[in-house]
């Protein structure tokens, strides 16, 4: 990453850290601070998140070399430190519902999750991130039990009726009168350089070749342990465009993807619906995922494929939807003390010594 060397990008770092510290000092409005040790960043309902968690995970999800300065540093960390008070208060949800993950499904996904590296080179990648094995499995089974959380809260939860998906029909009935085929595809966007905009969930953006290009093995790690695509596409998709939407570009005419560059144009035409192709050139790289195929004519609500993408269509909407609501909710429910936001605050924005205040200086 570039160093953070104009007045700008400074002054949208101060403006984060005082928001961070507003939502500590929020949170400790509702209780008495609560004591904790030295090595603490964050208590979320009682538990710390210590600086090594968010040094460990930090590490884990390296988008690449380390930042040039303090200050870029200080604020990714403290990104991270908010994705891990997300989680962390998920992860409680889950032991409070008594969902488990099964040794055996987490052994499962973390062989397909190195099924296609070397060992030689995992182990230089863990030497590099000054990570274990354990790391790993810990930071998968974290992500896994996330995700069986939120399918058992939000994605259980999404229901579409016959007369919900008959009215969509009707109220565009047009666009179901095709000229020529077409493919429903969805995409992943990687790009080497810092975009302009960024609209994806994380706010992440690699700005470099070498952080595209441990983006994307993070984006197919992530695919390969089963989340969906339209969750990964919102979280880091760089396409301003189709990012908020899971990725979805609709469906494309086969005119149009005539056009397109050779690789993706063959990625779609010659790939069936469900299958997903990473396409890489020039260090930015394109993930495709082939939804569905619509041939030419008129199409009716007695044809399964019409049914089955309003349907999808309609439950990826309201499933976005009721993730963002349900998140909102935990996190607003939540007493949550930022003590190292504060500390950055307090020190207008210079790295302090790495511990936060200790609790009685508060």
């Amino acid at each position: 990453m570039n160093a953070l060397l104009t007045s700008v990008r400074r002054s949208r770092l101060i403006v984060f850290l005082i928001a961070l510290a507003g939502l500590a000092g929020g949170c400790q409005s509702k209780t008495a601070a609560p004591p904790v040790s030295a090595d603490a960043w964050a208590v979320v309902n009682g538990r710390e998140i210590t600086r090594d968690d968010v040094e460990r995970s930090f590490r884990r999800n390296l988008q690449a070399p380390p930042p040039s300065s303090e200050e870029e540093t200080a604020a990714a960390k403290l990104e991270m430190l908010d994705q891990l008070v997300v989680q962390d208060l998920l992860l409680a949800k889950a032991r409070e519902l008594k969902i488990e993950l099964p040794d055996t499904e987490l052994d499962a996904a973390y062989v397909e999750a190195r099924k296609d590296i070397p060992d030689e080179s995992f182990k230089q990648e863990l030497a590099r991130r000054n990570l274990t094995a354990a790391d790993m499995r810990e930071g998968l089974r974290r992500d896994m039990l996330v995700q069986k959380l939120l399918e058992r809260e939000v994605v259980s939860k999404v229901t579409v009726t016959d007369q919900e998906v008959a009215a969509f029909f009707e109220a565009n009935r047009a666009q179901f009168n095709r000229t020529e085929d077409a493919y429903r595809i969805a995409q992943i966007v990687i790009t080497p350089v810092r975009d302009a905009r960024i609209a994806n969930r994380t706010g992440n953006d690699a700005t470099t070749p070498q952080e595209a290009a441990v983006k994307v093995r993070t984006v197919m790690d992530r695919l390969k342990a089963g989340a969906p695509f339209a969750d990964v596409a919102a979280d880091l998709s760089e396409d301003p465009e189709s990012a908020p939407r899971g990725g979805d570009l609709g469906f494309v005419p086969v005119s149009a993807l005539q056009q397109a560059p050779p690789a993706l144009r063959d990625a779609v035409l010659n790939g069936t619906p469900g299958s997903a192709r990473l396409l890489s050139g020039g260090g930015a790289h394109t993930v495709v995922l082939v939804l569905a195929k619509d041939p030419a004519g008129q199409k009716d609500l007695s044809m399964p494929e019409v049914k089955d993408a309003i349907t999808q269509g309609l439950r990826t909407r309201r499933e976005q939807l009721l993730r963002a609501a349900y998140l909102g909710a935990i996190r607003n429910d939540a007493v949550v003390v930022n003590l190292i936001a504060r500390r950055l605050v307090e020190s207008q924005g210079k790295m302090p010594s790495v511990a936060p205040a200790a609790p009685g200086t508060r």
